[in-house]
């Protein structure tokens, strides 16, 4: 049984997963680390040394020469790869398109495991991502599955990026991008996206930002008792 608290939140591409984590973990004072954010890190390290995600050999040299460190400001993730600030850069679609694919790699998933089960050892924490109460923490004490309906969660991307400046992507684009990685975090063979069985499902197509709060604050504060 854990002493710390860690409160796992998995679900789809978009459905608001790091809005509620830093919100949740600003509102009781917990750790918030974006796993997505980690992922999306060592894409952009691949795509920029041109790394063969099917060449096993140079998958594992690769994340022997990348660092990853999270810098916490005011509950915003802002990560850094090998030094480098890259919160920004690895928010862009050219590295939306390629995550799901090194994200599925076994190699890249046990040591990105391996890290965040570290971070979980012995502080309380919010952390959201795909298999965070399946395969990185299965005795969370708290579990949420996000989920939205398609459409609402492609408008909800499609806006982030549109605010954004110099974007061109267009709103057909995001709803593609966001079913093929549906498709490949579900269908992937290293820890697919899947609800836990003591997971508890937060549906937020028509919920406003402070009710999913309450609604996961909720859950988590006999806990703090």
């Amino acid at each position: 049984m854990r002493s710390n608290i860690v409160v796992a939140i998995d679900g789809y591409s978009s459905c608001g997963k790091s809005t509620l984590a830093k919100a949740l973990a600003k509102t009781l004072n917990f750790i918030y680390v974006d796993s997505g954010a980690m992922y999306r890190a060592v894409t952009l390290y691949f795509l920029r040394n041109h790394i063969d995600i099917s060449n096993e050999i140079a998958v594992m040299d690769a994340m022997q020469a990348i660092e990853l460190n999270f810098n916490a400001r005011d509950y915003e993730s802002h990560i850094t790869l090998n030094g480098e600030e890259v919160s920004e850069e690895i928010r862009g679609m050219l590295v939306s398109d390629a995550v799901s694919e090194v994200s599925a790699n076994k190699w890249v998933r046990q040591e990105m495991v391996r890290q965040q089960q570290r971070m979980g050892q012995s502080k309380n924490l919010v952390m959201d991502g795909r298999d965070i109460g399946t395969t990185v923490f299965p005795d969370a004490q708290v579990k949420f599955f996000m989920t939205a309906d398609p459409k609402v969660r492609a408008e909800r991307r499609y806006k982030e990026l549109a605010a954004k400046a110099n974007n061109q992507v267009t709103l057909e684009e995001v709803f593609e991008n966001l079913a093929h990685r549906d498709y490949a975090d579900t269908t992937r063979k290293e820890s697919p996206l899947t609800r836990a069985d003591d997971a508890i499902i937060l549906d937020n197509t028509e919920m406003t930002p402070r009710e999913q709060l309450d609604f996961a604050a909720g859950h988590v504060r006999p806990f703090l008792r």
